[in-house]
């Protein structure tokens, strides 16, 4: 198995040749919609990865194939899920998706055989859930817990605040509701503030989810909690659970009620299926909804093994987005969910995506002449329809859309207004959008002219449920896994992240001058 560069792989020079195809061409009368037809993937939970909308064709198709082949994809996934040590850079294995099901040969480290130990704290958390559900662990009154709060920042947060969102409707309307769940991220004191103004402070429990026991902003915010707790007469140790590593301070620490623990080969922004997400997921909707979630990301786990890219939609998605990105100019991807539960998906995307491949140097640290990551960003359809596609549809640059669509809402609630139903409105309009980036339409008046040609993909489900989700969520994490094998990067670490970090604590101690003390001047630090 070799690590090569994107531009040093024969498949390179062959793509960069091969021609794409003019979209108001391709998706035309009936040609079109046997396009439409023969350009789909299969996905898990009934899902369907669309991708007619996108400037590709069989020769495109083969080339891409012979990337996959060639950039040995498969092997270097197996290589992964099998324990070896795929982080280069902080020299660790790469198991989140052995949270959720065992692909390949156990995986040994640090002494424990680690499915083993992802189960035992996924079977810890639901049974600590299932306790607060039923009154078993209560607050000091004997009274029960009616709110779980999540402290964390970036991946501690993202993941777990988008898949409690996208399951909120799904579970009242199943009766799977459980514990209503908040979160507190940023350092900012308002945002500590704003939501303990709306919890009950006595009936709530709250996470710290920290993996190193050390992150300056969630220690923060958990320090401002305890001190509304103790403003309220509350003990903090009575309402207060560790979510962090075996070996970090806040772990076995009588100050919480328990711990539960991930380790360092789950990196945050891969680790909602993990016990960052199943503490408050379970405690939200009860475990067996989070083992719905692991169970479609399995599933889908599963689908990413296979060779043949028209068998597998992320590798398919990934190589996809590779040539629009390096062969097409391409700098940003949207991703529009049209599903209000959706709501925070596309942020969790933009930190899975944006923090893995965003990098100039490969896994062993040399320059790279090709583009890497795109940036990521998104809204709800059909919210964003009145923001920013005005962008899309006509602005200078020609960005890559990535729909998400399906065909029942979550809940039952629903009215037929001029003749079609909400959920039939929503839908229409994503069809019409992927047709009129497309297509583009003619006209004397420049202003009132599109272009067209404006590529986009679509991933089309029945239903957004928490099995659903979690192929949904896979799918997004492979795919990246893919595109950073490809351009040859350590898509599972986050140097860049750690610069701001170090300068923060220089200010904050005091260790300043030039501009960097003139900047904290001007914000009144001190």
């Amino acid at each position: 198995m070799q690590w090569l560069n994107f531009d040093k792989l024969d498949s390179y020079k062959k793509l960069a040749a091969l021609k794409a195809p003019e979209l108001p061409v391709a998706l035309a009368g009936e040609a079109g919609a046997e396009r439409v037809a023969k350009y789909q993937v299969p996905m898990s939970s009934g899902m369907v990865y669309s991708f007619a909308a996108k400037q590709v064709d069989d020769d495109i198709l083969a080339a891409l194939q012979g990337l996959a082949d060639e950039a040995e994809l498969t092997k270097k996934y197996e290589a992964l899920y099998n324990g070896e040590m795929i982080n280069t850079g902080e020299k660790r294995l790469v198991l989140h998706q052995l949270c959720r099901g065992q692909l390949g040969e156990p995986v040994l480290a640090d002494g424990t055989d680690k499915r083993l130990f992802y189960v035992e704290q996924q079977r810890r958390a639901g049974e600590f859930a299932a306790k607060v559900h039923a009154g078993e662990i209560t607050n000091e009154k004997g009274e029960k817990f009616t709110t779980a709060v999540q402290i964390g920042i970036g991946g501690s947060d993202l993941g777990p605040r988008a898949l409690y969102h996208a399951l909120e409707n799904w579970a009242r309307a199943n009766g799977c509701f459980k514990m209503e769940a908040r979160f507190i991220s940023n350092v900012d004191p308002d945002d500590a503030s704003a939501v303990l103004a709306t919890v009950d402070l006595a009936h709530s429990l709250f996470i710290v989810v920290s993996k190193s026991g050390t992150t300056l902003e969630t220690l923060t915010n958990e320090a401002f909690v305890k001190n509304a707790l103790i403003a309220a007469g509350l003990d903090p140790s009575k309402h207060m659970l560790a979510v962090t590593s075996e070996t970090s301070p806040l772990a076995g620490n009588p100050d919480y009620l328990d711990s539960f623990y991930m380790d360092d080969y789950i990196g945050g922004r891969y680790s909602a299926t993990s016990a960052v997400g199943g503490v408050i997921l379970s405690l939200a909707f009860g475990a067996d909804v989070f083992a719905q979630i692991l169970e479609g990301a399995a599933a889908e786990d599963k689908l990413a093994r296979n060779t043949d890219i028209c068998q597998n939609p992320a590798m398919l998605d990934a190589l996809i987005g590779v040539y629009e990105r390096n062969f097409l100019g391409a700098f940003a991807t949207a991703v529009l969910p049209y599903s209000q539960a959706l709501i925070r998906f596309p942020a969790h995307l933009q930190q899975l995506d944006m923090e893995s491949n965003g990098k100039s140097v490969n896994r062993f640290a040399e320059p790279v002449s090709y583009r890497t990551g795109p940036i990521i960003f998104g809204e709800p359809g059909t919210n964003g329809q009145h923001s920013f596609y005005q962008l899309l549809h006509q602005g200078t640059d020609i960005i890559p859309l990535q729909f998400v669509g399906y065909k029942k809402s979550q809940m039952a609630n629903d009215v037929v207004i001029e003749g079609s139903t909400s959920q039939q409105k929503l839908s229409a309009n994503v069809a019409a959008q992927i047709m009129a980036f497309a297509l583009g339409k003619s006209s004397d008046n420049p202003n009132k002219f599109f272009a067209g040609n404006r590529p986009s993909s679509i991933i089309v489900g029945e239903q957004l449920t928490p099995a659903s989700l979690g192929a949904l969520l896979a799918h997004f994490e492979n795919k990246v896994m893919f595109q950073g094998f490809i351009w040859n990067l350590n898509s599972f670490d986050q140097e860049g992240v750690q610069l701001g970090k170090l300068l923060a604590k220089k200010v904050l101690a005091k260790d300043t001058d030039g501009a960097l003390t003139a900047f904290s001047d001007l914000l009144g630090i001190f």
